[in-house]
């Protein structure tokens, strides 16, 4: 059984987010999911709409996820790649290059983004479309 992993915060889930899940659970047997809890999230700067719990209820409603962790920092993607037997790590091209380090672990593959999309942007259109009523 070859088993996947990504990470995320996956929040406003959006198509793209979908088809780097699509495209990750394609390269294996197994997907496993990390998403940013909501402590993580603050430390990175980040703020989510959807709380963690009620993200990780999302993804666990996927039909191509099969395991959703929680991340709490940066340095846990080598004990989650040992815990879990991981043999790909997937992440989008945006961070291409950023975790080649964990080559020595497993395969470290980067899909492509989904033109036009991303979590940023809605939230961008959504404060430019409330700003103009």
């Amino acid at each position: 059984m070859k088993r996947v992993i990504t990470y995320g915060t996956f929040d406003l889930l959006h198509p793209g987010h979908i088809n780097i899940l699509r495209q990750a659970r394609e390269l294996g047997d197994y997907l496993v999911v990390g998403i940013s809890t909501d402590h993580f999230n603050k430390i990175k700067n980040k703020q989510a709409y959807y709380t963690f719990i009620e993200r990780k209820a999302i993804l666990e409603s996927i039909r191509y996820v099969d395991m959703v962790i929680s991340e709490n920092s940066w340095e846990q993607k080598v004990k989650d790649i040992k815990k879990h037997s991981i043999d790909t790590f997937v992440m989008g091209s945006d961070w291409q290059g950023k975790f080649d380090y964990l080559k020595s672990y497993c395969e470290v593959v980067y899909l492509p983004r989904t033109t036009g999309i991303s979590t940023t942007k809605i939230k961008s259109d959504l404060r430019f479309k409330n700003n103009k009523l």
